[in-house]
């Protein structure tokens, strides 16, 4: 059953008409600027009906021009009530569509694309912080798309397999599809499908990671940039518990029961409502007993993630990573965080008391979650020989300063799209110019420096030398909390060990 729902007016795109004769089919935009717009295209089929759970099918072809003015309905998710990249749009299953923006007479740019973070269980391409024609007057193509979320992207039952291999991460097959629109279709809106940078943040960045790693998005793109979203945590398996996850099959199956199916058909699957399929997941209710989010399925996610990049299971593309300076330690949930933490370590935990003190300071949950992966994995991707930048992002807007000292979770994707909030002032568009320039470069050449610009060096296999951006000016420097992140590496490491997962 098809879910709608709509809370508003599609958002739309302003400016005189424009139309592109692309592969997959005419559509009409709109010029603002000197930068053209295109919003709302499907990239798959519908993913309802007998569609639902399976991967993304070709979408239909469209007769004539179609309207590319209006964003696409957002995927069904729950919202939160303070959200950095917020969007009103109606939401739908029929939701799979991008966005793109070029300069008016682009040829053969470099292409970035956005995926959105959110959990994986919320977000959306259409916010309006994600306007992407600031960074196309950069001179890139860029594109954003949405992808299924919660339980419509993530989920395992034994009655889904129709005989074949089963596929569980059903969002992952969209971003693959998507980014196979990109190589088809971009070179018509001035793109090189031969220059494409991935890059997304929290979800959207750990994202990037899994597509580095799965062997169906080889050669779909080119360079990748990971803001807020490396991850050390173990996923769960699909048939298999593991010390700490549940399989999927096994949350697939309580979902199902909680949904009054106690052995259901495909069919009967499929047939659920999505209002029941949505529910009250979200970030305040992941309902870690009937969902997993990503699985290591042996289609598009064979390993842990980790495991893939230290055995150089991934290609050696030029690569960005970074974190913010206070992601989620100024956060009302800090004490279930840090219980989340002391419960993942077990005996580990109390080894880290004089790094953090005792009880731990918050600091510790933005090592463990971000700091010490974003440096773990910029350490790796060093070690096998690819050109490999490290960033600390802790610069506060200025609307900020009085109450806030360090950049909190997702704060730098306003600086890096040049979509700045009121009252901005010039240290804030300094760092937005940094930020934009760093990106663009990188998109473009496989290097954020150039002329003008802070010398941000490589990080090496071991080193701690990071772009350390704050109070509107960025250098290089060697991380101030190294000593910290090694404390939390060896706790990992112990760990995995403990748990067999290495």
């Amino acid at each position: 059953m098809l879910m709608t729902v709509n809370s508003a007016d599609a958002r739309e795109l302003t400016g005189r008409p424009t139309t592109v004769a692309a592969p997959a089919g005419t559509v009409a935009g709109r010029v603002t600027d000197g930068v053209r717009g295109f919003a709302g295209i499907p990239y798959s089929a519908p993913p309802v009906g007998v569609l639902r759970w399976r991967p993304p099918a070709p979408p239909q072809r469209w007769k004539g021009t179609r309207d590319a003015s209006r964003f696409g309905n957002d995927c069904p998710q729950q919202r939160l009530p303070r959200d950095l990249t917020p969007s009103d749009q109606p939401m739908s299953e029929d939701c799979l569509s991008l966005n793109l923006w070029a300069p008016e007479r682009a040829r053969r740019l470099p292409v970035m694309v956005w995926i959105h973070g959110g959990g994986f269980v919320m977000g959306s391409s259409a916010s309006p912080v994600l306007d992407g024609a600031k960074l196309a007057r950069r001179g890139v193509v860029l594109v954003s798309f949405n992808y299924r979320l919660g339980r419509f992207g993530f989920f395992s039952h034994p009655a889904l397999g129709d005989g074949g291999q089963r596929s569980a991460n059903f969002a992952f097959e969209d971003m693959i599809a998507a980014l196979k629109w990109v190589r088809g279709n971009v070179a018509a809106f001035g793109g090189d499908p031969r220059n494409v940078t991935i890059f997304g943040e929290s979800a959207g960045g750990a994202a990037v990671d899994f597509l580095l790693a799965a062997p169906q998005a080889r050669g779909l793109f080119h360079k990748a940039i990971v803001q807020s979203g490396a991850n050390r945590e173990p996923y769960a398996r699909l048939d298999r518990d593991r010390p700490a996850r549940i399989s999927a099959d096994h949350a697939g199956a309580a979902f199902a029961a909680s949904a009054g199916l106690s052995n259901p058909s495909a069919a009967a699957l499929r047939a659920l409502p999505a209002e029941a399929i949505q529910g009250k997941l979200g970030l305040l209710d992941q309902q870690p007993d009937r969902f997993t989010g990503p699985v290591i399925d042996g289609v598009t996610v064979l390993d842990d993630p980790v495991e893939q990049f230290g055995a150089g299971a991934v290609p050696r593309v030029p690569y960005l990573i970074g974190s913010n300076g206070a992601e989620l330690s100024a956060e009302p949930f800090v004490p279930i965080l840090l219980d989340l933490i002391k419960a993942a370590l077990g005996p580990g935990f109390a080894a880290l008391g004089g790094s953090y003190g005792d009880p731990p300071s918050p600091a510790l949950i933005d090592d463990y979650y971000f700091g010490e992966a974003a440096r773990g994995y910029a350490r790796i991707m060093a070690g096998h020989g690819a050109p490999t930048w490290l960033y600390r992002f802790d610069h506060v807007t200025a609307a900020e300063r009085a109450t806030r000292q360090r950049a909190q979770h997702a704060s730098d994707i306003a600086f890096v799209f040049g979509n700045l909030p009121p009252g901005a002032d010039a240290q804030d568009r300094a760092v937005s110019d940094l930020l934009g320039t760093y990106w663009t470069n990188f998109a473009r050449a496989g290097d954020p420096n150039g002329f003008g610009l802070p010398r941000w060096e490589r990080v090496a296999s071991g080193g701690n030398a990071a772009l350390i951006v704050a109070a509107g000016s960025a250098a290089t420097r060697e991380l101030g909390n190294a000593a910290r992140l090694d404390a939390v590496e060896r706790a990992m490491n112990e760990r995995r060990a403990r748990e067999n997962l290495q």
